[in-house]
């Protein structure tokens, strides 16, 4: 059955948007959801509003120290853990300037902090797995991982599609696969979701050029993600590893 009953299953960034959504998604289908963000009140506060079984912690996914003692912490209260959503998006203040205006040093800062972050999470909860028997990785991506920027729905803007964003969710969808291979055998399971763009009060003339790519809707909200989550999470899905799954209503085609 496609069901994440009673699963405890760790959100890294849980408290922010995408993660509010995969919180409230887990806890609706009776999974027990671990808000893990380096924001303690933000997950309290998300905790609270939720209810169900939700749990805030600490995690700072750049530290391996804070890592460590969130999978000692609930495996101490739990004696397990299913499944971590890779979801955390920690990025410097300069983060989001065009080509032109990123410095080499803000370049690697931020490769370092999300792809890094991604790798410490993966690496530290894999090895708990194999000590367990079985697990289950989600990280997330997304469709600029997968192909190259479409600057055209830009125009018109401030925005851009930020060159440090392109090469950390396409080297998350390569470390899913090393990482799927790497413990293969092992009775863990790792994957990658590719979102396409999420409504967040763009500029008009952005929307309108991003949703003539689209097959209906074009925008997603963050809660149209949640069926694919729950998939992933589920036993449905579990002859699934190495995997990356698009969810852009058609853009990246």
């Amino acid at each position: 059955m496609n069901t994440i009953v009673n699963k405890v299953i760790v959100i890294t960034g849980g408290a922010g948007v995408i993660g509010e959504s995969f919180v409230r998604s887990i806890s609706e289908n009776d999974g027990i959801a671990i808000i893990a963000d380096i924001d303690f009140s933000a997950a309290q506060l998300l905790a609270a509003k939720v209810g169900g079984r939700s749990e805030a912690f600490t995690l700072d996914i750049t530290d391996i120290n804070s890592i460590t003692i969130l999978i000692n912490n609930l495996m101490q209260k739990y004696g397990r853990i299913d499944a971590v959503v890779n979801n955390a998006y920690p990025r410097n203040k300069a983060y989001g300037r065009k080509l032109e205006d990123v410095s080499f040093a803000d370049f690697c800062d931020n490769v370092d902090k999300h792809l890094g972050g991604y790798f410490l999470v993966a690496q530290q909860f894999c090895l708990a797995f194999r000590h367990q028997g079985y697990g289950n990785v989600i990280n997330i991506s997304s469709i600029y991982g997968s192909i190259a920027p479409r600057f055209e729905v830009y125009e018109g803007t401030q925005m851009t599609m930020p060159v440090e964003y392109a090469a950390i969710k396409a080297g998350i969808e390569n470390l899913t696969r090393y990482f799927a291979q790497y413990f293969k055998g092992a009775g863990i399971r790792i994957n990658s979701l590719s979102p396409g763009g999420i409504a967040a009060d763009q500029p008009n003339d952005f929307i309108v050029a991003y949703n003539k790519k689209c097959a209906s809707k074009g925008l997603l909200e963050t809660k149209d993600l949640a069926g694919a989550l729950i998939f992933l999470l589920s036993n449905e899905s579990k002859f699934m590893t190495g995997q990356n799954l698009i969810v852009d209503d058609g853009y990246s085609l």
